[in-house]
């Protein structure tokens, strides 16, 4: 078999072709809680915060500063100024915590659906074979 026709095969599996539409889905769902966190839930915890409060913006200056440079984290990184940048941190962070939690309310809703479907019905045991049948009254005799 070629290498072509090996990697075709494993490119096919059901595994591989499903992880794929997952990495695009998630991409996709992973700008959508961006927009969410920056667009929604940023304006109300600023909002409630008493003010503007934009996270990307925290920084703490670990360096010196060059004269007529502006404090803004975007001017300080363009000068080489080492910045410690939490702000960016912390936006993650809290785009980390809202992905989570909204995975794992459509987890908890995949699991209660699936224990709302009624279990298969058990089989019975086969019938066990002539042979063994055979074995078994023997021995009941023997322990007479």
């Amino acid at each position: 078999m070629s290498m072509v026709q090996e990697f075709k095969e494993f490119a096919m599996k059901g595994n591989v072709m499903d992880l794929a539409v997952g990495v695009i889905i998630g991409g996709a769902f992973g700008k959508i809680v961006d927009s969410v966190v920056a667009d929604l839930i940023m304006p109300f915890v600023a909002w409630i915060m008493g003010g503007k409060l934009d996270f990307s913006g925290m920084f703490l200056v670990l360096g010196t500063i060059p004269e007529g440079t502006a404090r803004t984290l975007d001017a300080l990184k363009k000068a080489q100024v080492p910045v410690f940048a939490y702000g960016s941190f912390l936006t993650i962070l809290v785009n980390f915590i809202i992905l989570a939690f909204i995975i794992f309310v459509m987890i908890k809703q995949m699991n209660r659906l699936k224990r709302s479907e009624p279990p298969a019905a058990v089989a019975p045991p086969p019938e066990p074979a002539e042979e063994v049948l055979l074995l078994r009254e023997i021995r009941d005799s023997l322990k007479k």
